[in-house]
């Protein structure tokens, strides 16, 4: 019998809980009922963790402990204190390791057998499209392809952000409808809650002054971390995309040159929301600035992910100060560009 250990790591959240759950599932079918832990490496210690795992209860049979942060898990005596845990580890009392990076400390690893691994891939957009067509479809509805294209430019690109979005439509419209660019506008556009992509498109109006801009960034970053979608490594990684997406915009339009609409479909940018978003973007970082941008999310993720949760909201605030007022600080260099 494999050890009660699992590992499921990569970026693409939905699928990577939907497995969570279901090893969650099939402890209830054997045991009847589940005492559930969600933890974080930064903010728990091995041998309480240990603790809960080993603590058996008169009315619950089994335990399910759900560690996120497992990145972090990586001295030696945390890796000895799991390994001599597993030696005599019951299968009523099961630990799964969670990470968005793609792999953990390797002595860690090791603990873990390998069918009880798994990495979930981030989905490119064809996929992201053909799931998100599906998803409608299971529910009743279909949708134009205008439409799922202008979601994927709204949305986070992982299906537990989208199906979230998705959700939305089920209750504004009835079955059989089918979703349009417009519905999208409507839902999505103006009644959307905030996010990393929210975030950019507050912190990329030209039309606004650094100061205010920085003011209504700061206000919808504390907003998102009220939400249960708060995950700073999610933020920076929605801020990324977006920085990594004007480049592109940048690069495509070098020295003037005009992109018809095919063209731009091709390179990614098919709804006008995101043409206007990325033109308007480009107004206010040039393509060296997003370097210098990219360089300074990278810093703070690094930090973060080092620090734990007690400093990540003035880091994220620090971030987002270097990036709206002095274009990406912490790498200069790269404003010649």
């Amino acid at each position: 019998m494999a050890a009660p250990i699992y590992l499921y790591s990569g970026p693409e959240i939905g699928s990577r809980n939907e497995q969570v759950e279901s090893i969650k599932n099939s402890l209830i079918k054997k045991f009847g009922d589940v005492d559930n832990y969600l933890l974080y490496a930064s903010d728990s210690k091995i041998e309480d963790i240990i603790a809960k795992l080993q603590t058996e209860s008169l009315f619950v049979p089994a335990t399910c402990v759900v560690l996120r942060e497992a990145e972090l898990v990586k001295k030696k005596e945390e890796i000895e204190l799991l390994s001599s845990w597993l030696k005599g580890a019951k299968d009523s009392a099961v630990l799964i390791l969670v990470t968005d990076e793609i792999s953990v400390d390797s002595k860690l690893d090791k603990l873990v057998p390998k069918e009880n691994k798994q990495i979930f891939w981030a989905m490119d957009e064809s996929r992201l499209a053909s799931w998100l067509q599906g998803y409608f479809r299971k529910n009743g509805y279909a949708i134009e392809a205008e439409a799922v294209d202008s979601i994927l430019e709204l949305t986070e690109n992982n299906t537990e952000a989208l199906r979230g979005e998705c959700n939305r439509f089920f209750l504004c419209f009835p079955k059989d409808h089918t979703i349009t660019e417009s519905d999208v506008e409507q839902i999505l556009a103006h009644n959307r809650e905030e996010s990393a992509f929210t975030l950019f498109d507050a912190m990329a109006n030209p039309n606004e002054s650094p100061s205010s801009r920085l003011e209504e960034s700061l206000s919808i970053l504390q907003k998102i971390l009220l939400t249960k979608n708060n995950s700073p490594v999610m933020i920076l990684a929605g801020l990324a995309s977006c920085f990594r997406r004007l480049e592109l915009w940048h690069s495509i339009h070098a020295g003037g040159a005009y992109l018809d609409e095919f063209t731009l479909k091709t390179k990614g940018f098919s709804s006008k929301t995101a043409r206007n978003q990325y033109s308007r973007a480009a107004r206010v970082w040039s393509f060296g600035q997003c370097a210098a941008v990219l360089a300074s999310i990278s810093g703070t993720d690094s930090e973060i992910r080092s620090s734990g949760q007690s400093l990540q909201e003035t880091q994220l605030s620090m971030l987002l100060y270097e990036i709206i007022m002095k274009n990406g600080g912490r790498c200069a260099k790269c404003e010649a560009v």
